[in-house]
């Protein structure tokens, strides 16, 4: 479904009246007794990306909900393994996020991809018996739930580039991913965006949603993430990857909107043969032939590809880099820019989308577009060492205002409130 069609259904839906069958007749039931307090919530909670392949989508989740852990002892936990028609992890059993605190429970899993679309999209009547009924379920995965009889939902909003910009993604991805936000603009008790922006663009397509049950919460870094370690134990990560103390980094899904052809080009204009490029991250979609270029510019042994990396060996990365490089052309929110700054990189980005709200003044911008631009940026940092430690200093200040703590509570609250407040499309 393309964006002006999405936009012109979602808009019908609103203005005529949105169907019987969008809620059941028990939706609002226990409301009175959460009101006062007098029962504890069970949140149905999904960690289906949440192993060890994990990106954006399973971080935001992984983390959230151990952080959700420590300030609520009182709540219930279900933690969904699989979750939705979109993804299924196969090692779900043993690789998803597990919480050992008395109130978390892992609910029960589909032993196949085939199963776990069946039950989601064809669910018995019952569903939310299967689910141990939970008062509210928190989507993580772009599926939400349709068939709740009683449950809330909450939906958590990450990038809409699927819809901006569907070149950027498989057909497969974009149809699932636009299918879910329409669903959830239909549904969503409440919505979670991870960014300004990205609450823009989601009322942009979905002009009906109430813009008062959109709530931004902003992600952490990942503790994991060691900007003090050992200096023997870095040097042993380098080690692994043949990598010199100085490097420009990237860091991401290899995919079309990571934009690493511009970083490419540039660097192999640059001509820095002091410094090598090193970029990190797991295989996506539709830049299969990168190493084809790196050769075609003739810089084959200066351009490294690490793949997916573990969090240690990011760790050292980040904290070793000359300078951490992200021209994206769009992201919902880019963790990987606050990352690099929570280990000191000195940080180059693009200043459209959310960028901007996450680098503030500690970081340099580019017009992702533009090869100039980031050449004349990477000379900048390559002339001025100053420059560098200040943007480090700059960087690693910035970082503190993102919490994962924060987030927690924010959520929290929410939870609290969807429950306590009628869902919106009952008249």
């Amino acid at each position: 479904m393309n964006a002006p069609l999405l936009r012109e259904t979602s808009a019908r839906a609103c203005w005529k009246g949105l169907p019987n069958n969008l809620t059941g007749p028990n939706r609002d039931r226990g409301l009175r007794e959460i009101q006062k307090g007098l029962r504890i919530l069970r949140i149905g909670f999904d960690i289906s990306q949440t192993g060890k392949g994990k990106a954006g989508c399973g971080y935001f989740a992984d983390s959230l909900v151990r952080h959700l852990s420590e300030i609520d002892a009182e709540n219930q936990y279900i933690l969904y393994p699989t979750f939705g028609d979109l993804f299924w992890d196969p090692d779900w059993s043993s690789g998803t996020c597990r919480i050992q605190r008395p109130n978390f429970k892992c609910g029960s899993g589909h032993k196949t991809f085939e199963a776990a679309r069946f039950f989601w999209n064809d669910p018995l009547a019952d569903i939310e018996s299967h689910l141990a009924n939970p008062d509210l379920i928190h989507a993580n995965n772009f599926f939400p739930p349709t068939k709740l009889q009683k449950a809330r939902l909450v939906y958590t909003l990450y990038d809409l580039s699927f819809l901006e910009h569907p070149e950027w993604s498989t057909e497969q991805n974009r149809t699932g991913c636009s299918n879910g936000v329409f669903n959830a603009s239909l549904y969503a008790d409440h919505c979670i965006a991870i960014s300004e922006h990205t609450k823009k663009a989601f009322l942009h397509y979905f002009p009906h949603y109430p813009e008062d049950r959109i709530t931004v919460v902003y992600l952490g870094t990942r503790e994991t993430l060691n900007s003090n370690m050992d200096v023997d134990l870095k040097d042993k990560v380098l080690k692994k990857f043949n990598i010199n103390k100085e490097f420009w980094l990237g860091v991401g899904t290899i995919e079309p909107r990571k934009n690493y052809r511009l970083l490419i080009e540039a660097y192999a204009e640059l001509k820095d043969e002091k410094r090598l490029l090193v970029i990190a991250g797991g295989k996506g979609w539709f830049e299969s032939d990168l190493g084809g270029m790196v050769k075609e510019y003739g810089i084959k042994d200066y351009v490294k590809f690490l793949g997916y990396v573990s969090d240690e060996e990011l760790s050292a990365l980040y904290s070793s880099c000359f300078a951490f490089i992200y021209p994206s052309f769009y992201e919902g929110f880019g963790l990987p820019v606050l990352e690099a700054m929570s280990c000191d990189a000195p940080v180059i980005t693009s200043n459209t989308s959310s960028l901007p709200e996450v680098g503030g003044d500690a970081v340099l911008y580019i017009n992702p577009r533009s090869k100039e631009n980031l050449i004349e940026k990477m000379k900048l940092l390559m002339d001025h060492p100053l420059l560098i430690q200040e943007l480090r200093k700059k960087s690693k200040e910035r970082s503190k205002i993102f919490s994962w703590n924060k987030a927690a509570e924010i959520v929290l609250k929410i939870y609290q409130e969807t429950m306590q407040t009628k869902s919106w499309f009952i008249e």
